[in-house]
């Protein structure tokens, strides 16, 4: 294992009990649905979640397709995805402890193959992207879900802010860095759509158990940021009492050719 892969492991066994606190993740129920809505799985689909975590998004299109099936470098986070659909008494399911760069299934082997939320933890793009390709069949969907990076001037102290609250982040990607993956691989987008996910920001330090010396300094740079100050690349506000701001998550669905 390399050591990014052992940070991203110590991170996420770290998240994995709450992960799927609906106080502190980010499920978000009413995106989450909208999403699977928007794929249009058939009841013959086979699926793969790859760098899956709890394996939330395959878990809520299990009842309307064949099989779905998790894969995660982190047994602590598929374990927690193995009680919840247990709970959820989800049995078309499979869980692999594995990794999305060297995905261990043959060519075209299912019909819908996504990801969420993990592309900010890869050193580089196209290799993840690659596998997800390869094990997708002739005429299936491409589904990547992911934080849209901040405007250029203001992404290095965005990355910095998040690798401060969680090591294993690496950088988030802007949308035509997502596009031009599709594009190189000739694919045709059928979605691609930003929208604004309101987060707290105490609920967001509280899911990676953020040092408390690093919590201080996350909230000193926020309300410097609402006052006027330097920016953070967050836009950062005021609710309650309480400062949020706002992740833009997009959503991007490719058909193979």
């Amino acid at each position: 294992m390399d050591r990014h892969m052992a940070v991203v492991n110590s991170s996420f066994s770290n998240q994995a009990k709450t992960f799927e606190n609906p106080n502190m993740n980010f499920s978000k129920k009413e995106y989450l649905e909208y999403t699977m809505k928007s794929i249009g799985a058939k009841p013959t689909d086979s699926v793969l979640e790859t760098a899956s975590g709890t394996c939330v998004c395959a878990r809520t299109l299990a009842p309307a397709v064949a099989r779905v099936t998790c894969l995660d470098a982190t047994q602590a986070m598929l374990d927690v995805g193995i009680q919840n659909a247990k709970e959820e008494n989800i049995t078309n399911i499979d869980f692999i402890n594995g990794f999305i760069e060297d995905i261990p299934f043959p060519e075209a082997a299912f019909d819908i193959v996504m990801t969420r939320l993990s592309f900010h933890h890869f050193p580089e793009m196209d290799k993840p992207f690659s596998e997800m390709d390869r094990v997708l069949k002739p005429g299936g969907k491409l589904v990547i879900i992911d934080m849209e990076a901040a405007e250029e001037t203001l992404r290095y102290t965005e990355d910095m802010i998040e690798r401060r609250r969680d090591p294993s982040h690496v950088r988030n990607r802007s949308r035509q860095e997502f596009v031009s993956l599709y594009e190189k691989a000739g694919y045709s987008l059928m979605k691609e759509e930003s929208t604004r996910i309101p987060v707290r920001l105490s609920a967001w330090m509280e899911l990676t158990n953020t040092p408390e010396n690093v919590r201080e300094d996350i909230v000193r740079l926020m309300e410097d940021d609402i006052a006027g100050g330097s920016p953070t690349g967050f836009k950062p506000y005021k609710k309650d009492d309480e400062i949020w701001f706002e992740q833009r998550w997009l959503l991007l669905i490719g058909i193979k050719p």
